[in-house]
């Protein structure tokens, strides 16, 4: 059983998965912010790995991702970062980033890595349910790494079903079909969380995409096991003053303490 496992038999409700950008808001910010989020509430540390074209990233993210890769963050810089990790940083930690500087790094060679850091799973939007049949699913697996796939509510319900079968830890459900940061109605996703709660899938289900306060998250964790904070928590960062702080405030105002 995978930690990310481990973590949905023991919590099976309101589980808060927090996004982060490595390396920012300074290059060397990475474990401080891990560290903040693991000390005030978050379950599982979502980490990104900076890249120039986020595809599924709206303003904020993007913004973060350029910050980080000025400030000199690679995947060289972010696996130094995190050599020591599990000395410190207890709770299960995804990597989130895009295939094509993972590509240049060399695919086994970055499974490998995440493996020996401690890294617990990988969510990467833009690998193709096809190449991560024929190829890449073997090698994430070999490397003990969950997989982590995403839908959205325009998803059939086959591949739903299909995409269920092949991820490992939860499945993410996106809350709709935009980029990250966008205000949501949850009145209007609570229908689509509830079909996929009816779909009786194997995995946890957790949503992502417009969760930013206490009202977002007790709206989108009605139906889930659990939501995915982004760039609310960015621009947390992103006002500068003391990381631990800032952390604590924001996710008390999440979970309500």
């Amino acid at each position: 059983m995978s930690s990310i496992e481990k973590l949905f038999k023991e919590k099976s409700k309101r589980v808060l998965n927090v996004y982060c950008t490595a390396g920012y808001p300074k290059l060397e910010s990475t474990i401080e912010v891990m560290a903040s989020l693991q000390a005030n509430g978050a379950n599982i540390i979502e980490l990104g790995m900076p890249y120039s074209d986020p595809l599924a990233d709206g303003e904020v993210i993007q913004s973060s991702s350029l910050h980080a890769l000025t400030n000199g963050m690679t995947l060289n810089v972010l696996f130094e970062q995190l050599v020591n990790m599990r000395k410190d940083i207890h709770i299960p930690v995804i990597l989130m980033g895009y295939m094509n500087p993972i590509l240049q790094y060399g695919f086994e060679k970055f499974c490998i890595k995440a493996r020996e850091v401690g890294i617990d799973g990988l969510i990467l939007p833009d690998l193709p349910l096809f190449e991560f049949e024929q190829f890449y699913g073997k090698i994430i697996k070999d490397n003990g790494l969950d997989f982590i796939f995403l839908v959205t509510p325009e998803t059939p319900a086959d591949r739903i079903k299909k995409l269920d079968s092949l991820s490992a830890g939860f499945l993410y459900a996106v809350s709709s079909s935009a980029t990250t940061g966008k205000d949501k109605d949850f009145s209007k996703v609570a229908t689509y969380l509830k079909n996929l709660q009816s779909m009786q899938l194997k995995n946890p289900i957790l949503v992502g995409f417009g969760i930013k306060d206490k009202a977002t998250f007790d709206a989108a964790t009605e139906f889930t096991a659990g939501a995915i904070i982004g760039s609310a928590y960015i621009q947390v960062l992103s006002k500068g003053g003391s990381i631990e702080t800032n952390t604590k405030q924001f996710l008390n105002g999440v979970l309500g303490i």
